[in-house]
């Protein structure tokens, strides 16, 4: 089981979804950094369940407890450990899962791959997971705002059919996108938005969305052609977290109905060198960062646990009944927002840490 990301600037997650704990142990940051556990938890809120109308009402605090790598405040370049013990967790729930996989679960692939199925809940396929992630990550996004001025907002963008959402990747703010339930700064689509979500909930059913992210003030020259490019180690980072099911970078697919005199971001001097007219690229060039905003989008799929009975059939093959009685979001993007943002600092970092070693 692959559970570790990075080179220079990694992370190691371990933990269930309704074990007893989940936890991260974050490798390769510089020491001597500010960092309290206030840094961490401020981006957990942003994730933990129970937060409204809109999310699982599973009541998880998600105090983070930070086990080694600081002392006095301060980074000392050793591993940092952090550990979240689960409270509310309820594995009777997930009974018929013994006997019926659960549609679009990963309940079938577990067991048909290592030959034996974690009965709290969905083990280490489920979102719960993603605790780990968002810490991990918390970390990495202080380091590069402090150090190289790098700033990360994600925003929903869109729910269903609902959206793009108006939003200036240029200026857009986290206090902008915190402000409605849905995270979404334009505020009538939220409103939209947010009566979808609700409306799937009431149905027992789910609905999918997309989440847009912008990556401001990194500078010239991260990545690493050709296979540790930028745009592919992100795209990488997206696509593992669990729903996720697109990427698209710059212009992505709408770039295709394009010609390319049209699509082209042509030079220009700017104030602090050259830099492009547009930024269809999305901010990278060859799989190198290019200094513009690193500007993406991901795509998630609507939640598969749902409410509604599922004809289907049990491991011996049988067609039968499920209804899924357990807690879950009828919508993942609005708690997946500080999920993107702490997958785009892991990479960036890591990237970071390989060009300064260049030098």
């Amino acid at each position: 089981m692959s559970s570790t990301l990075g080179k220079l600037f990694r992370i190691t997650t371990f933990g269930e979804s309704h074990g007893k704990a989940m936890g991260v142990v974050v490798d390769g940051c510089p020491a001597r950094l500010e960092l309290t556990s206030k840094d961490v938890q401020n981006q957990l809120d942003r994730r933990r369940p129970g937060q409204g109308q809109l999310t699982s009402d599973r009541d998880e605090k998600d105090r983070v407890e930070i086990l080694s790598g600081l002392e006095n405040g301060l980074t000392l370049g050793s591993p940092i450990a952090m550990i979240v013990h689960n409270r509310d967790h309820r594995p009777e729930e997930y009974s018929d899962t013994r006997k019926i996989p659960r549609p679009s679960h990963a309940d079938f692939t577990i067991l048909e791959k290592y030959g034996i199925l974690p009965t709290s809940g969905g083990g280490r396929a489920s979102a719960r997971e993603t605790w780990a992630r968002v810490a991990g990550g918390a970390v990495a996004r202080k380091w590069l705002a402090v150090e190289l001025g790098v700033e990360i907002v994600a925003w929903v963008d869109g729910v269903g059919e609902e959206g793009p959402a108006e939003v200036d990747a240029l200026t857009v703010t986290r206090q902008q996108v915190d402000a409605t339930e849905i995270r979404c700064p334009d505020k009538i689509l939220a409103a939209t938005m947010t009566s979808v979500v609700q409306t799937a909930r009431q149905e027992k059913d789910s609905v999918g969305g997309i989440i847009s992210c912008v990556c401001r003030g990194v500078p010239t020259g991260w990545g690493e052609p050709v296979f540790d490019k930028v745009e592919a180690l992100l795209a990488r980072g997206m696509l593992s977290i669990p729903a996720a099911k697109g990427f698209e970078i710059g212009s992505g697919f709408a770039g295709t109905g394009m010609r390319g005199s049209a699509h082209n971001d042509p030079f220009i001097q700017k104030e602090k060198g050259l830099g492009t007219v547009t930024n269809r690229s999305g901010g990278t060039q060859g799989g190198i960062s290019n200094g513009e905003p690193i500007v993406f989008r991901v795509a998630f799929k609507p939640p598969a646990t749902i409410g509604i009975p599922q004809q289907t059939a049990d491991y011996s093959g049988e067609q039968t009944t499920l209804e899924i009685h357990g807690r879950h979001d009828p919508c993942v993007v609005p708690r997946a927002v500080p999920i993107v943002e702490a997958m785009a600092a892991l990479v960036l970092a890591d990237l970071a840490l390989i060009q300064r070693a260049r030098k």
